[in-house]
């Protein structure tokens, strides 16, 4: 227990700061964190833009691409404004409730990266296996109880790892050598036992993209001996699947780095481990858009038909045509 004096002194204010071992030469990381940051919204507003606007988008497979790229680009967004403004000018401050906020979200749209990829395979699945009955299990109604359960689940997940950290004592240190609010970054700044939020924190890792992971990858494995078995072509789904594994291992890869690096014991520098979960949130959502827009053959096309159109508007100085 805690006495009195403890409970008096927990912090309702915090101090990010990260890559601080970096002195002077902190500021310079706002220029590659802006870089990928403007990137990343932009690549995700190019790639949203066709499957808004062209009809022959608006099946399952691109409507979870454009609700992927919307997560994406908006994971980023709860973190990296703060961020860049904490390492140009040193506004390094964030209250407790900001910063349980910011976690919630940054931790909340970063559980749906892994379950959109497996709602893909998912769709891959009944399109390749069950081609005759494909509009049946896809049709809202029917899809409606696979989205159901991972959201009900991945929220429940964020809520009490929240819920977990907000009563929290704080009186060890005020400072935190993150560039934003991550779970473990937080936490190990309290001054009482923290096991139930480090015992929540690890299932979320195992039952959330681990686990969309295992069913991912038995979902492909099915749909691969299916492929096999059936002796036909399928060029076009197997890019499909080869594109999402791309992403998949790209973002569980980084992801679990960053998890992990604070829980084993490692030889990871303070720099290294900051950097790595800031890579968590800007790489994946700059690379997904760069790999779907170029990979998928719909979206790749009607990318480079507004592309023509621009050029053909800007000679004859023509209003831009509809896609």
């Amino acid at each position: 227990m805690l006495d009195y004096h403890l409970k008096n002194i927990s912090h309702k204010v915090f101090i990010l700061n990260g890559f601080h071992s970096l002195g002077k030469w902190r500021p310079l990381l706002c220029v590659p964190f802006l870089l990928m940051f403007l990137l990343s919204v932009m690549a995700n507003c190019i790639l949203l833009y066709p499957i808004i606007l062209k009809r022959s988008l608006h099946s399952p497979m691109f409507i979870l691409i454009g609700l992927m790229a919307v997560v994406d680009m908006c994971l980023p967004i709860f973190a990296v404004p703060h961020m860049l403004l904490s390492l140009l000018f040193n506004w390094n401050g964030i209250s407790l409730d900001g910063c349980l906020t910011q976690m919630f979200f940054i931790h909340f749209f970063g559980t749906f990266q892994s379950t959109f990829l497996l709602w893909m395979a998912l769709d891959r699945y009944f399109a390749i296996c069950t081609p005759l009955y494909y509009h049946k299990h896809m049709a809202f109604p029917n899809f409606l109880k696979f989205v159901i359960v991972p959201c009900v689940r991945n929220s429940i997940f964020i809520l009490v790892i929240i819920c977990l950290a907000r009563p929290l004592y704080y009186c060890h240190s005020n400072v935190m050598d993150h560039c934003f609010c991550e779970h473990m970054a937080l936490v190990q700044l309290a001054c009482e036992d923290i096991s139930i939020n480090n015992l929540v924190g690890l299932l979320t890792a195992f039952l959330v993209p681990t686990a969309d992971f295992v069913i991912i990858v038995v979902s492909y494995i099915i749909i691969f001996s299916t492929v096999i078995r059936s002796g036909q072509s399928h060029t076009k789904a197997i890019n499909t699947c080869i594109t999402h594994i791309i992403v998949m291992t790209v973002s569980l890869t980084l992801t679990l780095m960053a998890f992990l690096s604070y829980r084993i014991r490692n030889n990871f520098s303070s720099n290294s481990r900051v950097f790595l979960s800031v890579m968590y949130l800007l790489f994946p959502s700059c690379f997904n858009p760069i790999i779907y827009g170029v990979r998928t053959k719909e979206i790749r096309q009607q990318l480079l038909h507004i592309v023509r159109n621009l050029r053909i508007s800007r000679i004859s100085g023509e209003p831009l045509t509809s896609i």
